[in-house]
């Protein structure tokens, strides 16, 4: 197969998984099953047809409401779904000699997508969603590169352990749901995991600080989700992180 075809078959793959991906934000924080019911209409409660469940597709033609009883549809559906076939499109273009690095990297982007969402939501980053992660990173690190394993865990307690360090020193900033988190990326990024943190902080203080500076002291008490800004630092780390950290060596 050539690349070209195995970066198309990527993208309409991602944008599959990035429907299901909304339906595990949604049910998974709630306990609900992934599996079944068939989703239904938020509005009304009626079953969602298949043909109205096509990615992007279904919402375009349908400008956005439902076809039972014309409720809108969020945009973030279809939103999603194209963000993830990007991500999957990248990820097959990105380490297309590597075909484990493939898989690593697409269970990997999906599990960040499905934690900014939950995140985003409810300021919650479920247990089940980083314990399967985890289970596949090493399953699939164990058959791609066992070699690097020890490396991927000593990575995911360093990064566990600082964060769990910030959690301790400033509870009501940090929770345990990103300390989770992180350490779940280490067994994806290895030492990589490095820039996606100092990434992921440095993004959040931005966003601190600049409500701070529209609200005043106020905004202090507000909690931010830090999941997302964890996610994107991921992002960054999986296609550069190994630049980045050379730049650093070079420069420093």
């Amino acid at each position: 197969m050539s690349m070209t075809v195995a970066v198309v078959y990527a993208l309409l793959a991602g944008l599959l998984v990035g429907s299901f991906l909304t339906v595990v934000a949604h049910r998974v924080p709630r306990s609900q099953s992934v599996v079944g019911p068939r989703s239904r209409c938020p509005g009304c409660g009626d079953q969602i047809a298949a043909y109205d469940n096509v990615p992007v597709f279904s919402w375009i033609a349908l400008r956005g409401r439902a076809r039972c009883c014309g409720s809108a549809i969020s945009a973030r559906y279809p939103l999603t779904e194209l963000a993830v076939g990007a991500l999957f499109a990248a990820v097959t273009l990105a380490f297309w000699d590597e075909p484990w690095e493939i898989a690593l990297g697409l269970v990997f982007v999906s599990t960040l997508v499905a934690i900014t969402l939950t995140d985003l939501d409810l300021k919650l980053i479920p247990n089940k969603i980083l314990l399967a992660a985890a289970v596949l990173a090493v399953a699939i690190v164990a058959l791609g590169d066992p070699a690097s394993l020890p490396e991927r865990l000593a990575a995911a307690a360093a990064a566990g352990g600082l964060l769990f360090a910030a959690a301790l020193a400033y509870p009501n900033g940090m929770g345990l749901g990103d300390v989770k988190l992180a350490a779940t990326m280490g067994l994806f990024l290895g030492w990589n995991v490095a820039p996606a943190l100092l990434i992921a902080l440095f993004a959040g203080s931005c966003v601190g600080l600049g409500l701070i500076a529209r609200e005043g002291p106020a905004a202090r008490k507000k909690g931010i989700p830090f999941g997302p800004f964890l996610a994107l630092g991921g992002l960054v780390a999986l296609f550069v992180g190994d630049s980045l950290i050379d730049l650093y060596l070079s420069t420093f």
